[in-house]
């Protein structure tokens, strides 16, 4: 059974391939549709990325050491069925310098789209079995970011050696050009 994590919940992974699935469903009579980008940043234990090809994003679907994958871009979002986007993780092959894996989403064009995360609904990060697509936890986005347009959902993170998950839900306004100077 699936565990609903609230925001700074922590839980052990306990697996080695696991799915990172991301969700969202834009509100009605937004004028546009909503292009939000999940993307995973692969960082080090100084928190920066230790090359730019640890950026994983549509641009770039797999990291170097092949441990992440994404499904790539959806475009409008609003698949209410489940995930819009997902990234596969084997932490099996995770390079040995990355200690900490952050996944954020991003509103493609938010300025010039005038949107922002408190125009979408039912946003949510889970993590699952990637070989058996059984849900091991999700976190379900409350906060009404009326002028956020990028959030951080969770992270992997490595301590004593072992993997777990963060429930972050942290907002800022910013794209994606924000996380890359942070990060890089």
């Amino acid at each position: 059974m699936a565990i609903n994590l609230l925001k700074g919940q922590r839980i052990d992974v306990g697996l080695s391939q696991v799915g990172i699935g991301l969700g969202w469903d834009p509100n009605e009579g937004t004028g546009f549709d909503f292009d939000l980008d999940a993307s995973a940043f692969m960082l080090g234990e100084n928190k920066k990325l230790p090359k730019e090809e640890f950026f994983v994003f549509y641009n770039n679907p797999k990291s170097p050491d092949g441990s992440i994958e994404s499904s790539g871009d959806d475009l409008t979002g609003g698949n209410s069925d489940g995930d819009d986007e997902t990234l596969t993780v084997d932490l099996g092959k995770v390079d040995s310098r990355i200690q900490e894996i952050v996944f954020t989403v991003t509103i493609h064009d938010a300025e010039g789209r005038r949107q922002n995360f408190g125009q979408v609904r039912n946003s949510f990060i889970r993590i699952y079995n990637a070989n058996t697509n059984e849900e091991i936890a999700k976190y379900e986005l409350e906060e009404d970011f009326s002028i956020e347009t990028a959030v951080e959902f969770g992270r992997l993170y490595k301590r004593n050696g072992e993997w777990k998950f963060e429930a972050m839900g942290i907002g800022y306004k910013g794209g994606l050009q924000y996380f890359v100077d942070k990060y890089c």
